[in-house]
């Protein structure tokens, strides 16, 4: 079952930040149909947070036809966002622990290596596109 975080640096209310990480553990395989999300209470103990904001959550991945509310069961996920490129995640994710491995002994703190890959993310992404 996923568990969730909040990041108060992130600048995302926190029903975006639970959205985004439901979304996230759709892509990369983590949920699969049927996969039950925690529920609203155990989320508001979890997380200290008010019960209409995962609410908030939960309906707008309902909307969305990921997830479907069982009156007095919970809300299971219906559908998913895996694709074909699933099979690379395995390779590209032991390289991305190796490069994290090497900024941490170069003594980039987690801030400034969020602030690195981020950059250098959208740099890429800008050159990409003209």
């Amino acid at each position: 079952m996923i568990e969730f975080h909040l990041d108060e640096r992130s600048g995302l209310s926190p029903y975006l930040q639970i959205v985004r990480q439901v979304r996230q553990a759709l892509r990369l395989g983590l949920l699969r149909e049927g996969d039950r999300l925690p529920t609203v209470k155990e989320v508001v103990a979890q997380l200290a947070i008010n019960p209409n904001t995962v609410l908030k959550a939960y309906r707008e991945l309902e909307h969305d036809g990921l997830v479907a509310a069982r009156p007095g069961v919970g809300t299971f996920v219906t559908a998913t966002l895996v694709d074909a490129t699933l099979a690379a995640h395995g390779p590209l994710r032991q390289e991305l622990r190796r490069w994290l491995a090497k900024a941490r002994r170069a003594g980039l703190d987690e801030e400034s290596i969020e602030a690195l890959f981020m950059t250098t993310f959208r740099t890429t992404a800008q050159e990409e596109i003209a």
